[in-house]
């Protein structure tokens, strides 16, 4: 009788794993770099440049993040291919939640390899990044991301990554809490899935209001929320031409 990949237990165990850590703390980490641009392009691209001065940055980008991420990709496309929802047949949330969660994830297989492509390698055709990748260019990292950013359709391709980032990040935690016994106890898991619930919908909202600031002063926030961005006098090249 044949073994599904999904069903084998450290295979499985690895893939919870490695979409919490390191990827979930290397998403955490992204969006609060993104905030700075909040704080204007001097922010961001300091910001940048303090990641770029991480020591062995290379070692830590191919085994702390490539790796785990082509994994945690690979395995999961494998368990959404093996998967039988029951949405239709069960209408219950977390059915839905399963659902939600091999969605986002086999979107974001494509999202976070355009992301990769596009601004860390500056590897795809007819884009503003092409050829001039935010690594390396520190200095530049804010005007390349804006440029890419004032195309509204990337814009909002983001901006959908960010949310499903936010949501399978999210709902991960809670299932590796459950699934790892950390979490025991229907109350207990309830009350968790409302926190990671919560957890998501603020991770979308700062990521989404970052991605905004490389377009508008402060993002989507009056600038009042940007004292320092008002107290430097930190100013953005081409205003009018924001959103």
């Amino acid at each position: 009788m044949s073994i599904k990949l999904s069903k084998t237990f450290l295979l499985r165990k690895l893939h919870q794993i490695t979409g919490i850590v390191p990827l979930g703390a290397f998403f955490f980490v992204h969006i609060f770099t993104n905030s700075k641009a909040m704080s204007g392009e001097k922010a961001f691209n300091d910001a940048v440049g303090d990641i770029h001065h991480i020591p062995y940055l290379l070692f830590v980008e191919v085994f702390g993040i490539f790796l785990p991420l082509i994994f945690h990709s690979i395995y999961g496309i494998f368990i959404s291919a093996e998967a039988r929802p029951n949405g239709f047949d069960y209408n219950y949330g977390r059915n839905w939640f399963y659902i939600f969660q091999r969605a986002t994830g086999i979107f974001l297989f494509f999202f976070l390899l355009f992301h990769i492509l596009n601004l860390r390698f500056g590897a795809i055709p007819g884009l503003e990044s092409y050829g001039n990748p935010v690594a390396g260019n520190a200095t530049q990292a804010f005007d390349i991301v804006q440029a890419e950013f004032r195309n509204a359709g990337i814009l909002l391709f983001y901006i959908l990554g960010v949310a499903a980032t936010a949501w399978h990040l999210a709902y991960g935690i809670w299932l590796f809490a459950v699934d790892w016994g950390i979490v025991i106890g229907e109350k207990a898991q309830k009350y968790a899935l409302y926190a990671c619930i919560a957890l998501a919908a603020g991770l979308f909202a700062v990521g989404t209001n970052a991605a905004f600031a490389f377009v508008r002063p402060c993002g989507l926030l009056p600038q009042a929320f940007c004292s320092e961005l008002e107290e430097n006098k930190i100013t953005q090249p081409n205003a009018p031409r924001r959103f």
